[in-house]
């Protein structure tokens, strides 16, 4: 990973772990202080991690993130995986209840030159749906055992890409019976669109750690070179994103 961010003419000046990261752009003081568990769910893995007391208290890591649910509906639609992505950012929401229509149906593409297919928004409901409760209650089971799944007195915190889906905040809220919220990054200027969403929570509390990291060094002489730093970080994403 060093290697691949120096050869986009960066150097790599600390590690972060993925959680504390997501922390610095989508947590409160206040959230941090009276006890919080952030759940990161991303393509891949489903990152996990408590707060209380105004400090980080315990992470974990579950190998079942959106990427799966993809696999879910690729398998049981019988359609291509890149299809299967678009469907369910464009049509799935993670509670049945939540599709308005019983009678409305999507075109699932088929595979090879079979002609699409129709199935209803209700089925693909139900399939997303399985795969969350899934995970959530690995989540709450990874609470249960570290002792904390009573101290979290704020709720839980959802962000990552995979977070967006509807109905996600109202599952998590019927499983774990807590206050839930959907965390986007905040106190981002200029690139506020782009940065505003919860799939950008790590890259987003990287920044605000590297630039509370710069702003305590004694190595910066003036405001100036904060501006000029946060300068080159807004091109660098212009050009590269």
């Amino acid at each position: 990973i060093e290697k691949c961010i120096e050869r986009c003419g960066l150097h790599v000046e600390n590690i972060i772990l993925e959680q504390l990261a997501s922390s610095y752009s989508v947590l409160t003081d206040d959230e941090r202080e009276l006890g919080v568990c952030l759940i990161d769910i991303g393509g891949g893995t489903t990152d996990i991690a408590v707060f209380t007391a105004g400090a980080i208290r315990h992470t974990a890591n579950i190998p079942i993130a959106g990427d799966q649910v993809t696999n879910d509906i690729a398998m049981a639609l019988r359609t291509p995986t890149q299809y299967a992505e678009d469907i369910k950012i464009r049509y799935a929401c993670a509670l049945t209840q939540f599709v308005a229509d019983l009678d409305e149906t999507i075109k699932v593409p088929s595979v090879g030159d079979r002609p699409p297919r129709d199935l209803s928004r209700q089925s693909l409901a139900e399939i997303v749906e399985q795969r969350y409760v899934e995970l959530l209650g690995l989540v709450q089971a990874e609470l249960r055992r570290s002792g904390y799944e009573d101290l979290i007195a704020a709720g839980i915190v959802l962000t990552g890409g995979s977070s967006k889906m509807k109905g996600m905040v109202e599952l998590t809220e019927e499983i774990f019976h807590v206050p839930v919220r959907l965390g986007s990054p905040v106190g981002i200027t200029g690139l506020k669109e782009v940065a505003e969403n919860p799939i950008h929570a790590t890259g987003v509390g990287l920044l605000h750690y590297g630039f509370k990291q710069l702003n305590e060094s004694q190595s910066l002489g003036s405001s100036g070179q904060v501006n000029d730093l946060l300068a080159k970080v807004k091109a660098w994403f212009k050009n590269n994103f």
